[in-house]
This record gives C-alpha cells, sequence and structure tokens, in this order.
C-alpha cells in the first residue's frame, strides 16, 4: 500500500489532525519549490516506514494562517508534534536531519506488523556487523550497484524508473538489488549511506545519491564521468565469470544458497549433488546481476540452476535430476574431471 500523505487545507482540518493523532509529522512546502518536490519525495518514504504516524502536507502560502501560527518563514519548513505539541523542527531540505528528527522521536513499525504493535524481539535482527559486512558485499559487487525498488525491467517506483533510464541512456552496465525483497538490507542500508530514500547509487563502491542527485549529475554531464571512470573495471567483468566457473571443481551457480535455496529447481539440484556426496561450491546469483547475465551469454544457458565441473557446462535442473534419477550424475561429475584434468 503507498504511503499516505494528508493534504491539508484549512486550520480546523490542521487541529483536527493533531487531536486525532498523537504523532503528527508536517511538512510546509510551496509549489513552486523545487526542493521542496525532493523532500516531498523523502516524506513518503519515511511514511512507508512511519505508518503511525500522521503526516501533514501545509502549502504554506495557501494556509497561511497555520504558517504565521508557528513562525514558518520559509520552506521547507517540517513541524513534529506529539500530543498535540511541537517537539522539534526541521528547516531547509536537510534530508540528514528530517531523518534523524523522526527516528529520535517517532518509532518505525514493523515490516508486517500493524501500528502499535510489539517490536520483534532483539534476537530476531539481524546482528549489525554481520548485516555491514553483506551490505559492503552487496555494493562491492559490481563497478556501479543501484539499490532500486523492483528490477530493472520491472521497476515498482517512479524514482527507480528513471534512474534505471539514465542508467541506460548512458550505456551502463549495472548490478541491482531489489530492497522490497529483504527488509534488513532496505532498513541496514538507510543507516550505512545516511540517507532515508530508494533509489541509491553507488559508484565505485562509493554513495552517489538518490534520484534528484543521479538526476542533477546527469544533466551537468557528471554522471558520465563517474561512469566513465568505472567502465574500465567493467571490462574486467567477463574474466570475474570465468574465474568463478573454475574456482571449484565442481561449481553450481544457483539461487540462494545449498543451505537456503530461493527457488525449487535450486532446491532439487542440490538434493542430487548431495546424494552424490561431491564437493562443491555454489555462487548466489541473485547477489550479483552481472554474474548472472555474464554467465548466461558463456554458457548460452538461459535459466537457472547451471551446474559446471572445470568451468563446462553440466547442464540445468532437468539435466541433473535426469542423471541423479539414472544414477549416472556422481559418474559424469567424475569423467568430466578426470577427461579435463589429462586435457590440463
Amino acid at each position: 500500500m503507498a504511503p499516505t500523505i494528508t493534504n491539508v487545507s484549512s486550520e480546523a482540518a490542521f487541529d483536527a489532525a493533531l487531536v486525532s493523532s498523537p504523532q503528527v509529522a508536517a511538512h510546509f512546502w510551496a509549489s513552486w519549490c523545487e526542493p521542496c518536490k525532493h523532500m516531498d519525495s523523502v516524506l513518503c518514504e519515511l511514511a512507508e516506514d512511519y505508518t503511525q504516524v500522521t503526516f501533514l502536507r501545509v502549502e504554506a502560502e495557501e494556509v497561511s494562517d497555520i504558517a504565521e501560527r508557528f513562525g514558518v518563514s520559509a520552506v521547507p519548513y517540517f513541524l513534529l508534534f506529539k500530543n498535540g505539541k511541537v517537539v522539534d523542527k526541521v528547516e531547509g531540505a536537510d534530508v540528514a536531519a528530517l531523518t534523524a528528527c523522526v527516528g529520535q522521536h517517532f518509532r518505525a513499525a514493523p515490516t508486517g506488523q500493524p501500528p502499535g504493535a510489539p517490536a520483534p524481539a532483539a534476537s530476531a535482527v539481524e546482528g549489525k556487523p554481520v548485516l555491514t559486512a553483506r551490505l559492503q558485499q552487496l555494493i562491492k559487487a559490481a563497478p556501479v550497484v543501484l539499490f532500486m525498488k523492483g528490477t530493472p525491467d520491472t521497476p515498482r517506483c517512479g524514482f527507480s524508473q528513471k534512474v534505471v533510464g539514465l542508467l541506460r541512456q548512458h550505456g551502463a552496465h549495472f548490478n541491482s538489488f531489489d530492497i522490497l525483497s529483504d527488509e534488513s538490507v532496505r532498513q541496514g542500508l538507510k543507516q550505512y549511506s545516511q540517507w532515508p530514500t530508494y533509489p541509491q547509487l553507488y559508484i565505485d563502491s562509493e554513495f552517489v545519491g538518490g534520484c534528484d542527485v543521479v538526476t542533477e549529475l546527469h544533466e551537468t554531464g557528471e554522471l558520465k564521468d563517474l561512469l566513465d571512470r568505472a567502465s574500465h573495471v567493467e571490462n574486467t567483468e567477463d574474466a570475474r565469470v570465468r574465474k568463478l566457473m573454475n574456482s571449484s571443481d565442481v561449481m553450481l551457480f544457483m539461487k540462494g544458497t545449498p543451505q537456503e535455496p530461493r527457488c525449487g529447481f535450486s532446491r532439487r539440484v542440490v538434493e542430487a549433488l548431495n546424494a552424490t556426496g561431491e564437493l562443491y561450491g555454489s555462487f548466489d546469483i541473485l547477489s550479483d546481476e552481472v554474474v548472472r547475465q555474464g554467465l548466461k551469454a558463456i554458457t548460452d544457458w538461459p535459466t537457472y540452476p547451471q551446474l559446471l565441473v572445470h568451468g563446462e557446462l553440466v547442464g540445468g535442473c532437468d539435466i541433473v535430476t535426469e542423471l541423479h534419477t539414472a544414477g549416472e550424475l556422481k559418474t559424469t561429475i567424475e569423467e568430466m574431471k578426470s577427461r579435463m584434468q589429462k586435457a590440463a
């Protein structure tokens, strides 16, 4: 469900909102002000996380009585209320300050729980060191990484769609990660980058910014320069995929991990391999879009999982399952290993 921000057009409606909700965040804005548009997108993102807070949008010049009452003389301007009383304010387009302010005074509702429900036990939350390491791995997975809502082919918000379009306009090769698929990454990356909204673009492991920043860099020509500097690394991606293909004698490229497969086909291949007693390496293709697409091109095989022996494709789920059912999977792997060792 899309976040709800209520447009307030009268002082009476504003006062009614303060009475009916114990937690209120009000954005005083103007239609002609570009920074207000950017901060409104930030507010929408915050509204997704703080579902128990009432978010208001007040056009300062149209409802001047409210603006004058609270001393609002410039926009964007934010007021935070608890039980009808002002507890904090943020002046100007300061994303970090607004995010910190909301986080200080209000508590985000856990995903999948109704407002007011108790927070999950601390043991259920991924440890910060582990999460940080995972975020860094995702950020360093490719020279250009976009954390977005949805996928490049199916964006699930207009801002993500716009950044994908700009990257493609420059012919950039990039990894993407759907933050809607992993709440730990979604919340953790906000703290890691100190940026509360999505999409978020990283180039050479450095945070570039969100949709507005990327758009501005595109318009000034700086985005092309950043992508060009990263392109020399892109030329090594084919070599990186081939190195992964040969990182173990037997290598399984799958969705998820052998311990936690993320599709039924991958699970079936894992079970078949485990039954042979063969040692094998694995790679989660969901974690790296460059590897996912690059391997398809190299093996000329369009689906996952893919089982390789010494870098040579054995096949996908159907072939591996057929070999396993016939009792030939272990023999096939051993024969391929022996043949390639002799060739070497």
